[in-house]
């Protein structure tokens, strides 16, 4: 079944703020094999300039889908999510996410198609601080297959 089209353009602000902290960030760069000591070194971070550890690229994939899951679990989508694969992620920065970052994320459904027998549904997420300074921009890809047909 076709995802409904109503969706684009709907916005899902996440339910509460994120707080980055050290250990969160050291976590997640644990988690994915990164040795960069910017991201678990205070000190090797300001060496290479910044007040404080930040994040790798891929971090804010931990928290920029919380308030789009709203929408993917809504059943007017009309979304199988048992036949979802990951289609495509991509992240534009303003500057890094660091330690200390109280940040805010509002997800926009931006796109729905169909390729072939498939349903594409694109997620934008913007990333700000609390202050509203942009952070960061995600784009996320998921891909329902049979879904069109």
């Amino acid at each position: 079944m076709a995802l409904n089209r109503e969706f684009v353009g709907r916005q899902y602000a996440a339910p509460a703020t994120y707080e980055v902290s050290r250990v969160k960030i050291k976590e997640f760069a644990a988690a994915i094999g990164d040795t960069n000591p910017i991201y678990r070194d205070r000190e090797a971070a300001k060496a290479a300039g910044h007040p404080d550890v930040i994040a790798p690229p891929t971090f804010p994939i931990v928290f920029t889908l919380t308030g789009a899951g709203e929408a993917l679990a809504d059943p007017e989508l009309g979304l199988n999510y048992a036949m979802v694969v990951h289609g495509d992620q991509r992240f534009e920065y303003t500057r890094p996410i660091r330690a200390g970052d109280e940040l805010v994320c509002v997800s926009t459904i931006t796109e729905i198609r169909s390729v072939g027998r498939n349903e594409v549904l694109t997620v934008q997420s913007d990333v700000t601080t609390v202050d509203g300074e942009h952070v960061c921009t995600s784009y996320n890809t998921i891909v329902e297959r049979g879904g069109a047909a």
